[in-house]
């Protein structure tokens, strides 16, 4: 019999026994501190003895902000500041999914060499040894969009991945483990099931989170175990999303942003399904992706977007009684981003803000021009700082700009960032093209 035939006996084997309930459903350890308990077909995550559901965003900041607004929970991606982080979360009543990054299973350089992956081993080991008690540990991300193929080329990283697991799980009873795939992949679910030993799956899921609910009754056939959501939001400046002939991402107002985030928790949140444990919103800090705006629910010096107000109001279950800045939409030349704006070297532009409403509160506008940032490192968007070109600021009466065009050929983008007197903020920005006359 040939190798290939015995693997696929086994593989059917390993499948009847999972589909019969004989691997992958684990006795529950209800003493321990957090654990995910399963009674009357709804699984519920138990923390220090009472239900705890997920009201997360993803960051490393803003915990009092956080708490304020109704949240309960921070997901981090790495263990940087470990230590603050926790002991801040723990100060404002914050529970913390911990991150511990992985590389992806693609990097078979890594795993298939024992040295490096007995050196992360042992890394984790002892952090997870360390903060195991932190009263602010609700459990352990084990990894970040990895991919779970089936090929047995990727042996290795499935015995290191396992070990891990199974490392943190004797170290530390008292929290569960997760991982996190990109959207919803029925492969990776696959695999999960039948190689790993995770208490529950993860998803990062934007624009495709209005599938998710059918997605996830297609395999209720294979798969009904508990699942969170851990990056959850706008569309990004990726592939699905508009953009300009010469390939630059449109993004949304702060006010459409808001209005995304509320309309797709409403619409397409799984609120309902018993196996749903909560999500995060991404990203509750500021960040360079792309722009420095994309999805920065906070400025860089901590005010607010509107994108606060909304998750408030989720959380809550009541309107935030915080009035955001309502930006319309920017013009340039009397022009929109969807119309793929060309200007000429140095030659004259006019920028101009639209409210919806709140003029009578704006204190500050703020001008500033950036080249476009195409910088990808392995196909992921730059989160590297971007210098502006040019800065002005000036106060709230004037909302246009007239700035010389700049003399380079190139793909620019000019950004509007508009501040009320309670130093809440809106932003938008409009990409243009910089081309010189034939």
């Amino acid at each position: 019999m040939s190798i290939r035939i015995v693997l696929l006996l086994l593989s059917v084997i390993t499948l009847s026994l999972v589909l019969s309930g004989c691997i992958g459903e684990k006795d529950v350890d209800r003493s321990a501190k957090v654990y995910i308990d399963h009674a009357d077909g709804r699984y519920t995550i138990v923390r220090n003895g009472k239900p705890f559901s997920v009201r997360g965003a993803g960051g490393y900041s803003h915990f009092r902000e956080l708490r304020e607004a109704g949240g309960n929970t921070l997901r981090t991606w790495d263990t940087t500041n470990l230590t603050q982080v926790l002991d801040s979360a723990q100060k404002h009543e914050i529970a913390v999914i911990v991150g511990l990054p992985l590389p992806n299973s693609g990097d078979l350089a890594f795993y298939n060499d024992p040295q490096i992956t007995e050196a992360r081993y042992l890394a984790f080991q002892s952090l997870v040894k360390r903060f195991r008690h932190h009263p602010a540990v609700l459990m352990w991300c084990l990894g970040n969009e990895l991919d779970f193929p089936y090929k047995w080329t990727y042996g290795d990283f499935y015995e290191s991945f396992n070990a891990l697991t199974d490392m943190i799980h004797r170290e530390d009873p008292n929290h569960p483990v997760t991982t996190t795939i990109l959207n919803f992949n029925p492969k990776y679910i696959f695999n999960i099931r039948l190689r790993c030993n995770i208490d529950l799956i993860s998803f990062n899921i934007f624009s495709t989170l209005p599938l998710l609910r059918k997605n996830l009754d297609n395999l209720a056939w294979f798969w009904k175990g508990p699942y969170m959501l851990l990056e959850w939001g706008i569309n990004g400046p990726w592939q699905g999303t508009e953009q300009t002939a010469w390939g630059a991402y449109i993004e949304d107002t702060s006010k459409k942003k808001a209005d995304i985030y509320r309309q797709r928790y409403r619409q397409h949140m799984p609120l309902k399904d018993p196996r749903f444990l909560g999500a995060c919103v991404f990203f509750w800090g500021n960040k360079q992706e792309t722009t420095q705006t994309w999805f920065s629910i906070f400025d860089e010096k901590g005010n607010a977007s509107e994108a606060m107000g909304t998750m408030q109001t989720i959380w809550k279950g009541k309107s935030s009684q915080v009035i955001y800045p309502e930006i319309k939409y920017m013009l340039l030349n009397s022009q929109g981003a969807r119309d793929n704006i060309l200007l000429n070297p140095s030659g004259p532009a006019s920028a101009e803000v639209l409210l919806f409403k709140g003029h009578d509160r704006i204190r500050s506008i703020k001008w500033q021009l950036f080249r476009e940032d195409w910088y990808r490192e392995n196909r992921v968007n730059s989160t590297r700082k971007m210098t502006p070109l040019a800065t002005t600021e000036s106060n709230g009466e004037n909302l246009r700009l007239t700035f010389p065009a700049p003399k380079q050929e190139g793909p620019y983008r000019i950004f509007a960032t508009i501040y009320d007197d309670q130093g809440n903020f809106a932003s938008c920005n409009t990409p243009f093209y910089v081309v010189s006359p034939p």
